[in-house]
Parts: structure tokens; sequence; C-alpha cells
């Protein structure tokens, strides 16, 4: 027995040493791996590939480091700034043969985002620089970005969407009164619409006839960039009656589309692959189809931008919380520290404020508009950039600018703030529990979630939220040198798009980041061809980078989804992710918002990240 104890226990220490050997042999590749710097790469000639298999945004989130260890999804973002350096860096790059789009998978982004990055594709395309779209189907985003490309391809089994702007909202109303929950809303401003999810069941008469002005004119000028970019396409049919189009042609949705000129050619990936040999060249040994290709972030990390300059650039990029926050969302605390920080340790010049937001909390807000005030008084000139959307919050932050620039298809206005808390003493009570106690003051235990609100709760409440959208006035006003009964009537929670929002006086010029960071160095007396930016941000972690380059390299073997439906199919799941959002929000967002509503069904089709886990989980809890 002795022999076989002794040999056990000699099994058992060798089994611990090589469990110990391969863990510490793990450790030690994953840390090399961190703390190794990934090589820029070697650029030969081909085709740049734009496969856009997720939405263009201001600021991508940063990936999770160990997201490939796990299994976790890794959602790829492309940052806005980035895909228009590329496009027109290939313009003139001899070694870029060709640019190609691959749509099939292109996740969305708000108009003006999609009209800066057609624009730089029209730029390449003037330069004499051969562009090709190719998608199984489109539909309107898609779509924007493949009017500019010298050739558009479709698969011939697929076919056009399009349906414009607007769709069905969710409102919890009805399933809010089920529960008993009791939902107090403060607000201020007859079109701020973010709280009638909770409130209605329908759409108010207010919110239908802003939501009716503003996606008219974004449907508008869709059209006339369509109309611009493509002059022989026949689209004003598939936009009145596409079921008699589709019928006439046979249901055959692709034969249809090459007749009315929206697309140029039909034809499978392998014929699309040696059209684009034909420009970029091939290699015999490879499957059929293939073609010399540029991979967009191979490009993009070949050509960076440079990270010293004298134009501070900050982004308020997503929802603005309160407190800190990664790259994607604009947490007060964070950007202000970017701020400060910017202006302590660097020589800047001027400050510029680029805004991609549909606001959020009011006080993370007003943080960042203190630290933007700071640079003001230190003289530095403050120029503001709007993006797709600078809308509430994204406004307020935008109020100490000198001068604020646009497109014409911003998103922005919003001006108007609201509160919104549930409390559950109906819901309590439907399951027997009840509240009581001891209450010297009238906001003695206030506000009662369990209990209820009483009168003097919702009156101070309210106070507060008038006073909050006085203050918005006022420096909306001081900013824009208007009245503030001028700024009254053009708020009320309104949203505009850019090109209204200039005539009414809310934006100054249109223009995008670069033209407003040479505005921002003639400000500051400095040559604007050669002023450089310097973007005051998180740089991401060298273990960020490696699982994006991971993450890289797994894009090719993704699936596409099976055309412009699938797509679509796609986009109502993340509604309803968002709508575990909105769930989220009701529960945990107890402070003063300044948010817009209209805005989220302009924009990229993603949901959050924590309502993507939300929604998992409540999938996973019935069993989905």
């Amino acid at each position: 027995m002795k022999l076989v104890r002794g040999a056990w226990k000699l099994l058992v220490g060798i089994k611990d040493a090589l469990v110990l050997v391969a863990m510490l042999l793990f450790f030690g590749l994953l840390f090399a791996a961190l703390n190794s710097r990934p090589s820029a790469p070697t650029i030969k000639d081909g085709a740049l590939v734009l496969d856009f298999d997720g939405p263009i945004v201001e600021q991508p989130e940063e990936v999770p480091p160990l997201a490939f260890v796990s299994g976790q999804e890794i959602g790829r973002q492309y940052r806005l700034r980035d895909v228009v350096r590329a496009i027109d860096t290939a313009k003139d790059d001899a070694r870029v043969k060709a640019i190609v789009l691959d749509l099939d998978r292109f996740g969305g982004a708000y108009p003006a985002t999609l009209g800066e990055v057609a624009d730089a594709l029209m730029r390449a395309r003037q330069a004499g620089k051969p562009v090709l779209a190719y998608a199984t189907g489109y539909t309107d985003g898609g779509y924007r970005l493949a009017a500019a490309a010298s050739e558009i391809w479709m698969d011939p089994l697929g076919g056009t969407f399009f349906s414009g702007p607007g769709g069905s909202r969710l409102y919890y109303k009805g399933l809010i009164d089920k529960l008993g929950v009791n939902t107090h809303v403060y607000r201020v401003g007859k079109f701020k619409s973010a709280v009638e999810p909770y409130t209605r069941t329908d759409e108010s008469p207010e919110s239908r006839e802003a939501s009716q002005a503003l996606y008219g004119t974004l449907f508008g000028q869709w059209k006339e960039a369509i109309a611009r970019s493509r002059p022989k396409a026949r689209i004003a049919d598939w936009l009145v009656q596409p079921a008699q189009v589709v019928q006439a042609a046979g249901g055959n949705l692709s034969k249809a589309n090459l007749s009315s000129g929206i697309v140029d050619k039909l034809g499978d990936r392998i014929a699309f692959g040696r059209r684009v040999a034909e420009l970029a060249g091939t290699n015999d040994s490879k499957p059929a189809g293939w073609f010399n290709r540029i991979p967009y972030h191979a490009y993009v990390a070949a050509n960076p931008i440079a990270d010293k300059g004298e134009i501070g650039v900050v982004t308020v990029a997503g929802e603005i919380v309160d407190g800190k926050a990664g790259p994607g969302t604009a947490a007060g605390d964070t950007i202000a520290k970017y701020i400060l920080d910017g202006l302590a340790e660097k020589k800047l010049k001027a400050l510029v404020l680029r805004v991609d937001s549909p606001g959020g909390s009011v006080m993370a807000s007003e943080r960042i508009r203190l630290a933007v005030m700071e640079a003001k008084r230190r003289g530095l000139p403050i120029v503001v950039s709007m993006g797709g959307l600078a809308a509430s919050g994204g406004y307020w932050v935008s109020t100490p600018a000198d001068v604020i620039f646009a497109e014409p298809s911003t998103i922005t206005g919003s001006i108007g703030i609201f509160g919104i808390l549930p409390s559950f003493e109906n819901t309590l009570a439907k399951i027997g529990i009840t509240s009581d106690g001891v209450k010297l003051t009238p906001l003695a235990g206030q506000p009662d979630f369990a209990g209820g609100f009483n009168a003097e709760t919702d009156a101070v409440i309210q106070a507060t939220i008038e006073h909050g959208y006085a203050q918005f006035l006022s420096r909306v006003a001081q900013s824009r040198k208007l009245p503030v009964a001028r700024v009254h009537e053009i708020a009320q929670g309104r949203v505009w798009d850019g090109g209204t929002a200039r005539q009414i006086g809310l934006v100054d010029r249109f223009g995008t980041l670069d033209e407003a960071i040479k505005e921002a160095a003639r400000r500051a007396k400095l040559d604007p061809a050669t002023a450089k930016p310097v973007y005051l941000e998180k740089k991401p972690t060298w273990a960020a980078q490696i699982a994006q380059q991971i993450g890289n390299r797994e894009e090719e073997d993704a699936g596409a989804p099976g055309g412009a439906l699938a797509r679509i199919a796609a986009e109502q799941r993340q509604m309803l992710a968002r709508a575990a959002g909105d769930v989220r929000r009701l529960a945990l967002g107890g402070s003063v918002q300044a948010r817009c509503l209209e805005c989220g069904a302009l924009g990229p089709s993603r949901a959050t990240a924590d309502d993507q886990r939300l929604f998992a989980v409540l999938l996973a809890r019935v069993g989905l």
C-alpha cells in the first residue's frame, strides 16, 4: 500500500507540475502578446477593400482585451475620420488600383456621416480612381454610399429595399399599467418626447409634427444626393409604388433594379471578383474571384494620423453619462479630464469640440461645458463641429462655442430637459406589501419608491426641471446672441435638421471636422494649411489592439446576411435590444436628462453593449 500511495503522490505531483508549467506558458505568451507593439503592415498593389461589417461611428467602443479568449463576439465599428482619411489617401496612392465597397453587412450611420463618406468616395471617383460597390441587397444607408461608386454590382438573387426614415417606436404605457408601476414624469417643452414611451401608448401630435418635418427634410436630402450621384437612376417609382414595379418585372427584383438604372451589373461574388481583378490584379493559384486586396484596417494602420499638434480636438460621442466610461460613451468626468489634462500638458492654441451625441445626463453635460469654459477662460478659441447628431445634451455642451459647424443633415436642437422616476406602491400592493412610517416633514422619506411620491415632492422636482430648462435657454441665448423668448420659441425639445438649424440661428456654418479645425487655426492666428490637430482621448491599450487585430483576421470568415431582408430583420432585433435598454433607463436613470428620442431611428442600427447584454439575459430567462 505504501508503494501505491507513493506512486499516486508522484503522479499527482507530476500532474500539478504540468498544470503549473502550462499556466506559466500561457500567461507568459499572453504577457508577451499584450506588450508587443503591432508592426505597421506593408501595403502592396491591390484594391482597397472597405468591408463595412458594422456601423460607421464617430468613436468606436474599445474591444475588451480578453474578448477573443472568452469567445465574446467582437462587434466592429468604423471611425468616421479613419474611413474618410483612408479614402482620401487612397485617391492619390498609386498602389491602390481601385476602391471596393462591400456592403453586405453594413451596419448603417447617421445621414450626415453617410454624406461625408459618400463625398470622399466621389472625390476619389472624380480623381479617376475606380470605385466599385457590391451587395446582395441594398437598403437606404448602403445605397447612399453605393451611389457614389463608378460601378454598382448586385447579386442576381438580391434586390433593393428603400423605406425612407421613420418607422414604429415601442411604447410601454400598457405594460407599465399592468405591472402597477407609477411613472412620475417631469419635463419642459411640448416637443420633448423622450418620456412618451413611458406615458403614452402612441405618438403625441406634437412629436408627430416634429418627426414628420425632420424625416421629410432628411428624406428629401437623401433623394437629392442620389439624384446627383446617379442622375440616370429612376428611383422615384421605387419610393412611391414599389410593389407595382416589382410585379411588372415578374417578381424579379434584381432585373427591375437593373432596368431602372439603380444598379449597373448583376453578378455573384466570383463575377464581381473577376471584374476587380481586371483593375487590381490577381494570382492564378488563388480560388476563382480572388483579387489583390488591401485590407482596410491594414491601410489605416499604415497611414496613421499625427499625434502632435496645436489644435486640441475632444470627441463627445455616444450617450452623455455621469462619471467615467470608455470610448463610445460620453462620460462627463472622463471628457472633462481629457480637456483639463490637455490644457495642462499640451501647448494648445485652440480647442475643437466634435459632438456626436443624443444627449443624456444634464449634470454630466454641465461638467463637460465647464471644462470647455475653462479653455475659453484661458483665451483659446472654441469651435464646435457637429457630426451626425448633436441634440439635447449634445447641444448643451456646444453652447460655449465661438462658432458652430454642422452638416445640412446633422440632427440637432432638442433643447429641453426632463426627469422620469418610477414608484412601485401599486405593484407591491398586488402581492400584499404596503408601507408606512413616521414622517416629520413633507419630504421625509421622499422620493418614496415603495410608498409613492407626494405632491410636495412632485412640485419640488418639477420646479427643478423648469429651472434647468431656464438655464438651458439662457446659455443658448447668450451663445447664439438671441433673445431668450426667441430661443424658447425654437426650443421646447424640438429636433431640427442642420439646414433649418442654420436658418434659425442654432448653427453658424456648414462644414466637416477638417473645416472646423482650419477655422480654429485661423482664430488662433495659425496657418490653417500647416496647423495640426491633436486628439484628446484615451489611446487603445495594446491588449485591445491585439484583440481587434484578431477580430480583423476573423472578419474574412464571417458569413454575410442573405440580402436586404435579412439585414432588416437584424435591425429589428437591434430595436428589441434598445427596448431592453429603455427599461434599464426607466429603472436606473434617476438623474435629470437632456436626451433626444427621435434621433434613435435615424442612426446606426447597433444597440449599445449594455442594451445587448440585457437583451441576451432577457432572452435566456424566457428560454429563447
